[in-house]
């Protein structure tokens, strides 16, 4: 890489001027300056006091350590628009759900209610041949509903399906789903958590997928979809938020600036102008848990309002700038 070569050259031979540097480098003056402004960029190098010189090199252990940290923002604000993109897309997949059964649909079925769902989910578990994997948002489950998922979870584990479940952060701080989770981990499932989860999921064998009509309400009905494209997009949702979600037995890791998951994720929730009811459910807490989560963002930003929030994380590298 030639713009390394012009690195290397100016940290040997630091008082040497732009055209000395040229003649070293037998390089035309035009192509060093492309080289020099790229470095610049990069805060490789900088304008040097010294009208003579033009520019310095700057030191490689802190210099790395800007470029490093400059690549660290910039995967964290690429990762804060695929996470936007995500619950788009799950966003629209629930909206296509909620319109009605086209008439003579091979690769959709309605189910209305919880009897028709418990049903139809009894027989998509004794047709599974492979792997299972769901998306469990809600925060804290109920004793009896946990229990009831007990002996089919045993029944398809024991016939060697591979069973991986994303469950909320939250669910780490309620003892009985805990207690759960942690039972389906001894009997060979893979459990991850994540801050927050697009839609509640199941998919079976990679070709068939089970999402709830109203993602209010799972209870209220759902949806089987079949078509490959679907089927598809849905895998590959749970792919990318399983490889970003953190195995059981691990706490939750800090972002760059520090912050848990959750408390990263609720500064993303304000940011879209969501209430603390809405960040609550999001997160699976109660409201009072959400409003004190951001209260102490606004406290550690210095902030006295929401909007002022916002600002000063965009200045502080919290979230990306607007565009």
């Amino acid at each position: 890489m030639e713009a390394e070569r012009v690195y290397r050259a100016m940290l040997a031979h630091p008082k040497e001027n732009v055209a000395a540097l040229g003649q070293r480098l037998q390089m035309p003056e035009t192509q060093l300056h492309q080289h020099l402004y790229q470095l610049n960029a990069l805060a490789l190098i900088q304008p040097s006091v010294h009208e003579d010189i033009g520019f310095r090199a700057i030191d490689p252990e802190p210099a790395m350590e800007v470029l490093l940290t400059r690549q660290q923002v910039d995967l964290a604000a690429q990762q804060m628009r695929v996470e936007a993109s995500r619950a788009a897309a799950a966003r629209l997949i629930a909206e296509c759900s909620n319109l009605p059964q086209r008439a003579a649909d091979p690769d959709s079925q309605r189910l209305n209610g919880p009897e028709e769902i418990r049903a139809q989910l009894e027989r998509i578990a004794a047709e599974t041949c492979q792997q299972i994997m769901t998306f469990a948002p809600g925060g804290a489950h109920t004793e009896a509903d946990l229990a009831a998922s007990r002996e089919p979870n045993r029944a398809l584990l024991e016939r060697g399906v591979a069973m991986r479940t994303v469950y909320l952060d939250s669910a780490r701080n309620h003892q009985t789903t805990l207690d759960h989770v942690e039972w389906l981990s001894r009997h060979g499932g893979q459990v991850r958590t994540a801050p927050t989860l697009p839609i509640r999921m199941i998919i079976s064998d990679r070709r068939r997928a089970v999402l709830p009509i109203d993602t209010a309400d799972a209870r209220a009905g759902a949806v089987v979809l079949e078509g490959v494209g679907t089927v598809t997009a849905l895998c590959a949702l749970f792919e990318s938020i399983w490889e970003s979600a953190t195995p059981l037995g691990a706490p939750p890791a800090r972002d760059i600036h520090g912050m848990p998951p959750q408390q990263a994720e609720t500064m993303r929730l304000l940011a879209q102008g969501l209430t603390d009811e809405a960040i609550a459910k999001r997160l699976g807490v109660s409201p009072r848990t959400a409003r004190r989560i951001a209260a102490e963002l606004l406290n550690d930003l210095e902030a006295h309002s929401r909007f002022q929030a916002g600002v000063h994380a965009v200045q502080n590298g919290w979230l990306p700038p607007t565009r």
